[in-house]
């Protein structure tokens, strides 16, 4: 089992930058491969990014492929999403997945056993 909490999500104008951060707790977090989601009004939750366990490996969705980051501080258990140039296109809930690493990477909701609770992230024109 592993808990995930998610921060840094708020109200934003378009253009600006954002940080989220994703703690990780449990036992063995290292087994775990982590992921950012996002899930708009009315829309389906979808994936935006994967990193592995090791942290050497990432894997984007097109939509944000080069203005978005995902890093993993593996002695800290935490994995951050840096957001650069926002558009109000990103705004929406924004969670934290983990699942075991057996294959890398995987990007669909099913794939995934563990979620937080999620971060509003708000974006205005």
């Amino acid at each position: 089992q592993v808990q995930l909490v998610e921060s840094g999500g708020g109200l934003v104008q378009a253009g600006e930058t954002l940080r989220l951060s994703c703690v990780a707790s449990g036992r063995t977090v290292s087994r775990y491969q982590l992921a950012w989601f996002r899930q708009a009004p009315g829309k389906e939750r979808e994936f935006i990014a994967t990193v592995s366990r090791s942290g050497d490996s990432t894997y984007y969705a097109d939509s944000v492929k080069g203005r978005f980051t995902i890093l993993r501080d593996i002695a800290k258990n935490t994995v951050y999403l840096q957001m650069n140039i926002l558009v109000p296109e990103d705004t929406a809930v924004y969670y934290c997945a983990a699942r075991v690493d057996y294959s890398f990477p995987k990007v669909q909701r099913t794939d995934y056993n563990f979620w937080g609770q999620g971060t509003q992230i708000t974006v205005s024109s």
